[in-house]
């Protein structure tokens, strides 16, 4: 049995990686963790998610401490903290021999020359970047075997990836559109005027500017056009997905593109039938829905999945289980 150290527990994510993998007979949760500033620091995860009532574990302060007793008993830790956090636990864990899972975008790059454009922040730790793999389970499953620094991918690319990259051999040098909507749980648990329950009205945001589009662009090997929008709904992604495929594509090359999930499990994928967010909600799958037409070359493919869950703990989970190969 393997032992997780969860740190950032108090959110949204990291309550659900949790309660994942406290359901998970082959791993323990050796502690939950918290800052050592949290208002949350000593409370019962319990009393923040009554849903997680069956676990009585506490949330405990990263003192200097604890640090040591997770090097000490743990055999890998989850990092659902924000990327400036995780630029240096991750670093520091990873260093001390430890495999890490890591929610946030601190090491989803290759090219530490990103970061400070998309994340304000110098990479000050080049060797480990180097070793690090992008957590993308159905695609990257040898090398998250293989690496003890795994970035687990953001939700929107996630949902995009899981799309596209199927179809790379398909594609020409028109730049695939996504426009996708998330619920307001992508957002965090901390509380901001535009996600309050009276402010949140379906709209754009980060348009052309958005984070999230050069991880996808990076893992796809093409540039896209990728619009988020915020949804007045809790949780779940859609996203809608516009790419013209090369001169001569047909229906059976796509089916033949996207059967490469045949034995993926949490991956489901149809043709002419659409997915809803009310698919996966709560669920570790990805729903895929696609339709071509052969006259203007252009193909139209949807993708559900879960923020919480496919896009950050479940894939998480996912990862552990490869890494340790269970």
């Amino acid at each position: 049995m393997k032992s997780i150290a969860i740190i950032g527990a108090s959110g949204y994510t990291g309550a659900q990686i949790t309660s994942l993998i406290d359901a998970d007979a082959n791993l323990n949760i050796q502690g939950l963790y918290v800052s050592e500033n949290s208002l949350d620091k000593g409370k019962p995860l319990s009393e923040l998610y009554p849903v997680y009532s069956h676990i009585s574990l506490c949330l405990s302060p990263l003192s200097q401490e604890a640090k040591a007793l997770i090097v000490d008993q743990a055999d890998a830790v989850v990092l659902a903290t924000d990327h400036n956090v995780s630029l240096h636990l991750a670093a520091w864990f990873y260093e001390q021999g430890l495999a890490v899972f890591d929610l946030s975008g601190a090491y989803r790059f290759a090219d530490k020359a990103q970061y400070p454009k998309w994340y304000g922040f110098e990479h000050d730790y080049p060797e480990v970047l180097s070793n690090a793999v992008y957590g993308l389970a159905e695609w990257n499953s040898a090398e998250i075997a293989d690496s003890k620094m795994i970035a687990v991918p953001g939700c929107y690319p996630t949902a995009s990836l899981t799309a596209l990259k199927p179809l790379t051999s398909l594609l020409t040098s028109t730049l695939p559109v996504i426009n996708a909507v998330s619920g307001v749980t992508g957002a965090g648990r901390k509380a901001q005027l535009q996600t309050s329950f009276c402010e949140v009205s379906l709209t754009p945001y980060g348009v052309l500017g958005h984070r999230h589009q050069p991880e996808i662009a990076t893992q796809l090997g093409q540039q896209v056009i990728f619009t988020p929008h915020l949804g007045n709904f809790k949780r779940g992604i859609l996203a809608t997905i516009t790419v013209q495929l090369a001169a001569g594509t047909t229906e059976a090359d796509i089916a033949k593109a996207y059967s490469f999930y045949d034995n993926a499990p949490l991956v489901t994928v149809k043709h002419n039938q659409f997915p809803r967010v009310d698919d996966v909600v709560n669920t570790p799958n990805c729903h895929l829905g696609w339709k071509f037409d052969p006259q203007t070359g252009y193909l139209v493919v949807a993708s559900a999945i879960d923020n919480l869950m496919k896009g950050a703990a479940s894939q998480a989970h996912q990862c552990i289980k490869i890494h340790f190969k269970y």
